[in-house]
């Protein structure tokens, strides 16, 4: 099959399916795996080019809503009679069905199916041992600098936390996106603080930012110089990847515990 991608998530999935071959175009935030990035860019994810992707004349492509603004895209394929998959995942269980219903697309429902049984048994190894774990440390979780945005408790961020020995500083609000305010953050006094700003590269994540902030450095995780950038393409992308994310965070909450866990991907 012909098949465009136009999220980075839903790229990241064709890979873990293993049909990264078939891929034709990708968006231009799609930026893994190397192998592929010599494919035609097809546009960011909120601006995607429909008539570049309608002239490739794909069998399939890959739509998300998995951020505000993307419904425009599913609309002009609608209008344009492309045919199309759209996922919308807020779970690591959605990501799962996600990998079936696209295996079932492709032909793959097997491999597909053996696919997702590996990611949820990795997800169950994690969750064994997350349920030994009596004191676990409070996360928050830093999208954006200004305004802050958090993830709440409808998102793949609370399960990964819970997954790691920690729970999200936001998780009782039952949003996916939560606008805070400072004195939010203050008043919950979180653990840890975890910096992955969104479309932010590395490189540019100040953390400095964080401790000017009037009060700031009274916060416990401040004190105990737990601040940690995290890779954006491991946190906030709703794919097989966020094992990868999983891996890397419980091995710095409870290294005693995971020091020995590896997801399988």
């Amino acid at each position: 099959m012909k098949i465009i991608s136009i999220c980075p998530s839903n790229t990241e999935l064709c890979v873990y399916l293993g049909i990264e071959d078939q891929l034709i175009a990708i968006d231009d935030y799609s930026d893994w795996p190397n192998s592929i990035q010599h494919l035609p860019k097809v546009g960011p994810d909120l601006s995607i080019n429909l008539d570049l992707v309608q002239s490739l004349k794909p069998d399939l492509v890959l739509a998300s809503l998995s951020v505000p603004g993307m419904e425009k895209n599913i609309e002009g394929l609608q209008e344009r009679g492309i045919p199309h998959l759209t996922f919308n995942p807020q779970s690591l269980e959605d990501i799962a069905q996600d990998l079936l219903t696209l295996g079932e697309a492709v032909g793959l429902s097997k491999k597909a199916a053996e696919q997702a049984a590996q990611f949820r048994a990795t997800v169950q190894r994690y969750k064994e041992i997350s349920d030994t774990i009596e004191q676990r440390p409070s996360l928050y979780w830093e999208w954006w600098p200004n305004p802050l945005f958090t993830p709440g408790r409808i998102n793949w961020l609370t399960e990964i936390s819970r997954l790691a020995g920690g729970y999200n500083l936001f998780e009782d609000v039952d949003l996916a996106s939560v606008t805070v305010s400072s004195e939010d953050v203050l008043s919950r006094n979180p653990d840890y603080i975890c910096l992955a700003w969104v479309g932010v590269p590395l490189k540019r994540i100040n953390p400095k930012i964080v401790r000017k902030r009037e009060n700031w450095a009274d916060l416990t995780a401040l004190q105990n110089d737990r601040i940690f950038i995290m890779e954006e393409p491991l946190y906030c992308r709703p794919s097989p990847r966020l094992l990868d994310g999983l891996e890397k965070l419980a091995a710095i909450l409870h290294p005693e515990k995971f020091c020995k866990e590896r997801p399988v991907t």
